[in-house]
């Protein structure tokens, strides 16, 4: 029988339970996916703590969106996908799990050379990191300050920005910033006197600005900096937006993504997997913990300070 992380309401980690579940039946374009890795991501904890606000809870809740296995069965009207197909599953509902339904528009193909690890730590950041960049216009020429440069998103946005053309400043703490640089972005420190920090190393300008930090520090210097409102976003303040005067994408934004939008993130994971079993995207994998102790996942997860991902293995 398959196992999956459930719990029955919100709390602390110690809520999530390992507990043995029935095998479901893929339904209409859906796919049912042997999962090999999983990928904890910030938004996981955040709905299991009610930090983020989510439906009423009325039976046991699963928990989890991103993975990498293998297809064992498949419901009607799924062509592109055949059992033994090795796979990325985006935006499913229940991904801590040893098996998991996902829905086949959202599949990517693992290529070969990928490892189960890296393919499961994929979607979020790098889908993120992908429309937030296209959204923003980042191009060639430009200068981009980027606030939280050390965690997953922050590194998948460093090296798409790089694959663009343009030139990268991120905040990281100082720990942090070998990692940073490898990647390809100018590293500096947060906290006072960040400004003029940024302006020494950008005595052009800065010209687009990404939030990935959730500090007021980061929005001040970024409207302090780029002169276009309308060139500076959040993906952790979404909620304040409309204050803020600035753009958002997820973050407990209310305003949905739109669909040119949700495309990106679909069409980001593909590429990145292709690039880096190349050897041209690096996946730094902070963690790893056996699925039964998500709780400890999250933990770590929720004391901050992580730099890249933490995975789940079944």
């Amino acid at each position: 029988m398959p196992y999956a992380i459930e719990y029955d309401a919100i709390g602390d980690p110690e809520v999530l339970e390992y507990r043995e579940v029935e095998r479901e039946t893929p339904g209409t374009g859906q796919v049912l996916v042997e999962v090999r890795a999983v990928g904890v991501n910030p938004i996981d904890w955040k709905i299991r703590s009610g930090r983020r606000a989510s439906g009423p809870i009325t039976g046991p809740r699963r928990i989890g969106s991103d993975a990498a296995g293998v297809v064992i069965a498949v419901g009607d009207g799924v062509d592109d996908w055949a059992v033994g197909d090795e796979v990325i599953v985006s935006g499913a509902k229940g991904a801590y799990a040893t098996e998991v339904l996902a829905p086949a528009a959202k599949l990517a193909r693992k290529p070969a050379a990928l490892g189960w690890e890296t393919a499961a730590a994929l979607p979020i950041p790098v889908a993120t990191a992908h429309q937030v960049l296209t959204s923003l216009g980042v191009k060639e020429g430009d200068t981009f300050l980027l606030h939280g440069g050390s965690g997953a998103v922050g590194q998948a946005a460093i090296q798409l920005a790089r694959r663009l053309g343009a030139t990268i400043i991120a905040t990281a703490n100082e720990s942090n910033h070998a990692r940073v640089r490898e990647l390809g972005a100018i590293p500096i420190s947060y906290g006072p006197g960040l400004a003029d920090r940024v302006r020494a190393v950008a005595p052009n300008g800065v010209d687009v600005a990404l939030d990935g930090a959730g500090t007021d520090e980061a929005i001040a210097v970024s409207k302090q900096l780029v002169a276009d409102p309308d060139r500076i976003g959040t993906i952790v303040l979404g909620g304040r937006a409309a204050e803020l005067g600035i753009h958002a994408w997820s973050g407990g934004n209310p305003i949905p993504l739109t669909p040119e939008e949700q495309q990106l993130r679909i069409d980001a994971v593909p590429l990145a997997a292709e690039l880096a079993a190349n050897g041209e995207f690096d996946v730094e994998i902070a963690a790893r913990y056996p699925l039964a102790e998500a709780a400890d996942a999250h933990r770590q997860s929720e004391a901050g300070g992580l730099r890249g991902k933490i995975i789940l293995i079944p």
